[in-house]
């Protein structure tokens, strides 16, 4: 989801990979790594006693053999579900990978992705893996609107770069090229998102009254359902998202991506600031399947390589 909350404040401009990637990755949909679901990971998944890696999960999770994983499945490549109703995508195979290593299943649990912290703190998920950025205001747990704290916040294991992009209908864009350009238009995004961060950070800049006027949505479906109806005049999302929207809706006829890419950050595993053990094992597991080159295909097979980490880090957001 729009790398989501705050990484706000301009940055240098980046793209994630080029669209021609992401339509590689459209016609590879079904021959994923893997659903991460409970019936297939309960049949694909290496017995935690062999997994290289399994000493350093918590005893529980280890003894229990899964990993309970909060995600927005609604979030092209990302994580969303194929036409047979399986989950795939970036983020699922990666944490397959990190099975294998770890001796456990990731098992994904839909929500919606503004409730995701939520049910972290409740203990309703382990973790959560959601195209999640990490920056300074989740770990702290304040609330970006208001600047108050409002958690105990989370760390992050961080496995990618990200930023965020704006699309419009296809040859309709209205003279719409940067994010100035948004201003007295109206502009569709994910609720929670870095991408309704950053518009609300934008608005404040419009002059002679014209602001932007932000419509957010349950999930990013919802968002590009708006703009291709002709309700909104741009939509924004993470790179990654919006390039993968631009490809494949309505096979390509639908949007069109304006201006470039902008405020570049990581995308992060969110874990309770308590379980200082799972996420020791989890970033543990990440550098495993990136030193083991797993990590670049599964990037290159989603067309996010050039979001690639060369290693995982803790709590890196700013």
């Amino acid at each position: 989801m729009t790398a989501r909350f705050t990484r706000r404040t301009t940055a240098p401009h980046t793209r994630l990979a080029a669209v021609g990637a992401i339509a590689v990755a459209g016609s590879l949909l079904l021959a994923g790594c893997g659903d991460q679901t409970k019936k297939d990971n309960n049949s694909s998944s290496a017995s935690t006693s062999s997994a290289p890696l399994a000493s350093k999960l918590p005893a529980a999770i280890r003894d229990k053999g899964v990993v309970r994983v909060g995600s927005d499945i609604a979030y092209a490549p990302v994580e969303f579900k194929d036409s047979s109703g399986k989950v795939v995508g970036l983020d699922p195979d990666l944490a397959a990978a990190m099975g294998k290593q770890l001796g456990v299943k990731f098992e994904f649990e839909n929500g919606t992705f503004d409730a995701l912290l939520t049910g972290l703190r409740s203990n309703r998920y382990d973790i959560a893996m959601s195209a999640m950025t990490d920056n300074k205001n989740r770990q702290n747990g304040v609330d970006p609107d208001t600047g108050k704290k409002v958690g105990e916040g989370v760390d992050f294991v961080d496995y990618l770069t990200a930023g965020v992009s704006i699309y419009t209908r296809k040859g309709d864009t209205g003279g719409i090229t940067s994010w100035a350009d948004l201003c007295g238009k109206k502009l569709a995004v994910e609720r929670g998102t870095v991408s309704e961060d950053l518009a609300k950070t934008e608005t404040k800049k419009c002059t002679g009254g014209k602001k932007i006027t932000i419509e957010p949505f349950d999930d990013d479906q919802q968002a590009q359902t708006r703009l291709r109806s002709g309700g909104a005049d741009a939509a924004s999302s993470d790179f990654p998202v919006a390039a993968y929207a631009v490809k494949t809706s309505g096979g390509g006829k639908d949007f069109q991506l304006v201006g470039d890419q902008v405020e570049a950050a990581p995308y992060g595993i969110a874990v309770a600031k308590s379980n200082t053990q799972l996420r020791d094992a989890l970033q543990a597991a990440m550098d495993a399947v990136i030193k083991s080159g797993e990590y670049q295909k599964i990037l290159t097979k989603w067309g996010a390589e050039d979001g690639a980490v060369k290693s995982s880090v803790i709590n890196g957001g700013k």
